[in-house]
């Protein structure tokens, strides 16, 4: 209860400043849709830049009809010409079968994408905010994370061009910072879930709701003993608001994400169960670089942005179910055999 009320206190400060003009690179995405429609909450004017690679225009569609809602259908690694008085730049796919499809792309978004961010940034003056990744900190050697830790990273194996790509933006967004002033703030984001995920999203809660709600066998990757975090979307977003709006001068990075721990094979028989699941819980390979452990250490932002979840995984866990049992019923409507969901992420 103390963590809800802390967390409204954040979010109604915010309401009380001044209006403003706000770029979302990455809006049509699943968290950047979330955040598009808080920030309109909260009275400000809204410009959502997506090339819809990734993500799907429905993300957005009750969005679209906001009289201070403007969707920009754009690359965000191409020079952008905006006046505007913060920047939140989400725009990168950020799961691995979608990174994985086109490696060179996904460089190419986070680095350039990243470049044309600041440079607009730079020029316009405005604060600009890089939702960074657990990802950077690979398959830890500690636990749980903290930010100074600097990582266990193959930057050559199949994963690099999305664990490379967000530390080397991560590099950029400090050197603008040392070199020309430029307003920033960090944030690493560890795994986040909730309505709007696609169902072909291909990361575990997604793969396991999806595979119980259509009564298939739910795919562990390895054991099972893996352990993960999970943060629900309302919380991740609270925490990127935070983030934005904290004293000049604070950079981060910072963590956000649930200190809470579970294994995968815990959360596939939880969601069976949540689910009334007949599915069969089988187990495969385990692929390459899948780290064994990741926990945020949410430390920094409990006391820098008076931040923490509060949503509990069973919570969050039955609004996403709800969501994927819509979804399939929709999809179902206009193509009744459906097609099975793989993935080896975790």
């Amino acid at each position: 209860m103390l963590a809800e009320i802390r967390t409204e206190m954040t979010e109604s400060s915010m309401t009380q400043r001044d209006k403003l003009r706000i770029l979302v690179t990455g809006g049509g995405g699943f968290i950047g849709s979330h955040l598009c429609q808080r920030l309109l909450d909260h009275g400000h004017s809204v410009i959502c830049l997506d090339n819809f690679v990734s993500s799907s225009p429905r993300n957005i569609d009750v969005l679209q009809g906001h009289p201070q809602f403007e969707l920009i259908q754009q690359d965000v690694s191409l020079p952008l010409t905006l006046q505007v008085d913060q920047i939140y730049n989400l725009a990168c796919p950020a799961s691995p079968v979608q990174y994985q499809l086109n490696p060179v792309q996904t460089i190419r978004t986070n680095v350039a994408g990243a470049t044309s961010v600041l440079e607009l940034a730079k020029t316009t003056g405005a604060r600009v905010l890089q939702a960074s990744t657990s990802e950077i900190y690979g398959d830890p050697a500690v636990h749980p994370q903290p930010e100074s830790y600097w990582g266990h990273v193959n930057p050559i194996g199949l994963r690099a061009c999305y664990d490379e790509g967000k530390r080397c933006a991560e590099a950029l967004f400090f050197a603008y910072h040392q070199q020309f002033a430029v307003d920033i703030k960090v944030v690493r984001i560890f795994n986040t879930y909730g309505p709007r995920t696609q169902l072909n999203d291909g990361r575990v809660i997604s793969n396991f709701t999806v595979q119980a709600l259509r009564g298939e066998d739910i795919t562990v990757y390895g054991d099972g003993s893996q352990t993960r975090s999970f943060c629900y979307v309302d919380d991740l977003v609270s925490g990127l608001i935070a983030m934005m709006n904290s004293e000049q001068g604070f950079t981060g990075p910072v963590n956000l994400g649930n200190p809470e721990e579970i294994t995968i094979l815990e959360l596939a028989q939880k969601l069976t169960e949540m689910t009334a699941s007949g599915s069969s819980i089988v187990l495969k390979a385990l692929p390459q670089d899948d780290p064994r452990q990741r926990m945020p250490d949410i430390q920094l932002a409990q006391q820098r942005l008076n931040w923490w979840p509060s949503t509990t995984l069973s919570q969050g866990l039955a609004r996403t179910i709800d969501y994927f049992a819509q979804e399939l019923a929709r999809v179902n409507r206009t193509s009744p055999a459906g097609q099975p969901i793989h993935s080896k992420d975790h």
